[in-house]
């Protein structure tokens, strides 16, 4: 996608944008359109690199999204409209779904398609002065895509698919265990990247119904691989006992995964995909599904320098209380690190009510907002921080997430807003969790981490660095003074 690999390879960066037309075509005429001043904001000149970046990829012809905005004459009719769905902010419905709130926390991540708030007015001033086209002369070239099909990873070197299923058109949510599949690796290989696709036979305009239910029947996998497949061997004995690798959950909406390098996660040889958390729901018409899993593997004879952080346990999904008719409700969950990490993700998930969520990191009485990003239930992102601004934690390091439940009728995504909620695997029970990936560090790794991180940031003492609270005590560590660790702040 023109807004890069980890925006995700499914379905549309607008899919919201779905009820545009609800708003009305643009009120301008063709010919004040035509008549721009030298001033003016135009399609040719401001949007249109706008919308090739962050856009066009889905909004394009035969795409997945609901239009296609790469001609003038695509876009001039929802000119209002994108207009409002580009100015709501970091929340459901916003264009693109990108919901890292800018104003708090690290606001460096790896292929931000979001748009600043200098385009979003330009967007505003374009739409309000008639949509003007410009001069012709003005447009960038145009975008060559890639083929819808294609991977984000790339080819991957092993792709496992799981077993067909049928979803009636009109049937109950399902949950549940699916067959394991055999990924027919006959060696070890370490997986620098992930990808999983679901392949059905919805026509490409959707099935039953203009949702993104219409589009997929999966809503999400928990799975992992394991050596022994026997169904009374649980995933915690199969890990105890070196069989099991655990990997990102799949939802739909979800971005493709790239681990870190140094730190690629082991596939294992004779392993099988199991996975006995599959969330299924009909689509509005009979449809024949799987998941295709694609890996991407480092070369071989690869051994990792740091070895992958085990999946945070951040989260509630079983004492869970929301009020009806009420928003701004707050949950709260708490881990400690028991080891130095790297954290390279974020990646919330929470059910229909979530609106929001939050991620601190609590050292010694050093209080950081990492992370606050929106949460829309339809469409469920990941972010990967950028290399030199992934959070570097102590051990010790407590990890806080706030969830904050939308439980009133302003959320579209309730069915019925006057009922309780609690816990529970459907979307109209809740989950508050954080998904996200690390890397485990030794203390000696940890101290190369942070001398490195601050050369790259070129820090002084003094300075404050979100996310990595002994980056600056790196500088001030001598052969007369100890070097920070990974313990306890004193």
């Amino acid at each position: 996608m023109a807004v890069g690999r980890y925006f995700g390879w499914r379905f549309s960066v607008g899919l919201a944008l779905l009820a545009l037309a609800i708003l009305g075509p643009a009120a301008p005429t063709a010919q004040r359109a035509a008549t721009a001043g030298p001033g003016d904001v135009t399609f040719a000149k401001d949007i249109a690199p706008i919308l090739q970046r962050s856009c066009q990829n889905c909004h394009r012809p035969d795409g997945v999204a609901p239009m296609s905005l790469v001609s003038y004459e695509d876009v001039r009719p929802y000119a209002r409209a994108i207009k409002q769905r580009t100015s709501i902010g970091p929340h459901r419905g916003v264009m693109p779904p990108w919901y890292v709130e800018k104003n708090i926390g690290i606001q460096k991540y790896k292929d931000d398609p979001s748009l600043s708030d200098a385009e979003i007015a330009k967007i505003g001033k374009w739409a309000d002065n008639g949509a003007p086209l410009g001069n012709p002369a003005d447009m960038p070239p145009a975008v060559k895509f890639s083929d819808l099909g294609a991977w984000n990873i790339g080819e991957p070197d092993l792709i496992v698919k799981t077993t067909e299923l049928v979803v009636k058109a009109n049937s109950p949510d399902w949950w549940g265990e699916i067959p394991s599949v055999p990924t027919g690796l006959t060696e070890d290989r370490y997986v620098v990247a992930l990808q999983v696709k679901e392949v059905n036979d919805i026509p490409s305009e959707g099935g039953g119904r203009a949702t993104v239910g219409g589009h997929y029947v999966y809503h999400h996998m928990i799975w992992s691989t394991r050596v022994d497949t026997d169904p009374n061997v649980d995933d915690l004995t199969a890990a105890v006992s070196g069989g099991s690798t655990g990997w990102p959950v799949h939802e739909v909406g979800r971005n493709a995964d790239f681990f870190d390098p140094e730190a690629g996660r082991l596939l294992r040889a004779g392993s099988s995909i199991v996975s006995n958390s599959v969330h299924l729901h009909s689509s509005g018409r009979d449809t024949k599904a799987h998941l295709e899993v694609g890996f991407k593997f480092l070369p071989k004879g690869y051994k990792p320098k740091y070895r992958s952080a085990p999946n945070r346990v951040l989260g509630n999904g079983s004492d869970i209380d929301i009020r009806p008719m009420e928003a701004n409700q707050e949950l709260h969950a708490y881990t400690v690190l028991n080891q130095p990490t790297k954290i390279t993700t974020f990646e919330p998930h929470l059910h229909a009510p979530g609106s929001r969520m939050c991620l601190e990191a609590i050292w010694g009485f050093n209080i950081q907002t990492l992370s606050c990003v929106g949460y829309d239930h339809n469409w469920v992102r990941g972010y990967a921080y950028a290399d030199d601004a992934a959070p570097l934690l102590p051990k010790g390091t407590i990890l806080h997430i706030i969830g904050y439940m939308d439980l009133s009728p302003a959320n579209k995504n309730v069915p019925d807003p006057r009922n309780w909620q609690g816990s529970g695997n459907r979307s109209v029970g809740n989950m508050f969790i954080d998904l996200g990936q690390g890397v485990a560090l030794s203390d000696d790794q940890f101290q190369e981490e942070l001398v490195k991180r601050s050369k790259q940031l070129k820090l002084t003492r003094n300075d404050v660095v979100i996310g990595c609270p002994l980056c600056s005590a790196a500088l001030a560590a001598t052969p007369d003074t100890p070097r920070p660790t990974g313990g306890q702040q004193q």
